[in-house]
């Protein structure tokens, strides 16, 4: 998505991603850019490891995105407090995100899904894991990711600010998940998934892996009607 159009041309997706990396790493206390962000759907949309990752049969494409995420709940007095960390499939359109930039918001209204462990305390500013594809038992493809804070354009700070910043996003009682990014895509290789591959992500210091199988689920035609 961020690649220049031809030689020479700065992109707007272009110039966006290199905003991160210049001023996405403020001082302490200090603001920094703005990152570029997506909502993915309320909690209706996310699962545990174990359930399947349902597609919606209009996607032109459904794959991984290994990443961690971080969980936060808003306490009675409107202030965000995080939970902890997690890993976390955050499943995408990759193919529809692509066709248009301006799709990124809609290729993004999939489900995710979540690990079964939560770290609290701070994220290791290096972590570093593997993604893996696994097809009728076998693992068709397989890649290290890297995440936490040395890795990432932005500090989870200034992650956390531009997020919270809006107070719709403070209401108390609300339960909040933030994912935060990776480089690592089985599709950027080629890859096409199909209906029962395993998506299966591990790292360190979490234990366990996070494991989902693909699913294809079926959409009705939507026909508004006038009251």
């Amino acid at each position: 998505m961020h690649k220049p159009a031809a030689a020479g041309q700065v992109t707007d997706s272009m110039r966006m991603f290199r905003m991160g990396v210049e001023g996405g790493r403020p001082a302490p206390g200090a603001v920094g850019a703005q990152p570029e962000w997506f909502y993915k759907g309320n909690g209706e949309s996310v699962v545990g490891t174990g359930v399947a990752l349902p597609s919606p049969d209009f996607a032109l494409d459904g794959s991984e995105e290994p990443e961690i995420a971080g969980i936060y709940i808003i306490d009675e007095k409107g202030e965000p407090n995080r939970l902890g960390f997690c890993l976390a499939n955050e499943f995408s359109d990759h193919i529809t995100e692509r066709g248009n930039y301006l799709w990124l918001a809609h290729s993004k209204l999939r489900h995710a899904a979540l690990g079964p462990e939560l770290l609290t305390g701070e994220l290791p500013a290096d972590v570093r894991g593997t993604s893996r594809l696994l097809r009728n038992g076998e693992t068709i493809w397989e890649k290290p990711f890297l995440t936490g804070e040395a890795n990432m354009s932005h500090t989870i700070a200034n992650l956390e600010h531009h997020h919270f910043k809006y107070a719709l996003f403070r209401r108390p009682g609300d339960l909040h998940v933030h994912f935060f990014g990776t480089a690592t895509l089985s599709f950027s290789d080629g890859i096409r998934t199909q209906e029962g591959d395993v998506f299966e992500i591990e790292a360190p210091p979490f234990r366990l892996p996070l494991r989902n199988r693909l699913a294809r689920a079926e959409t009705p035609t939507i026909v508004v009607k006038a009251l």
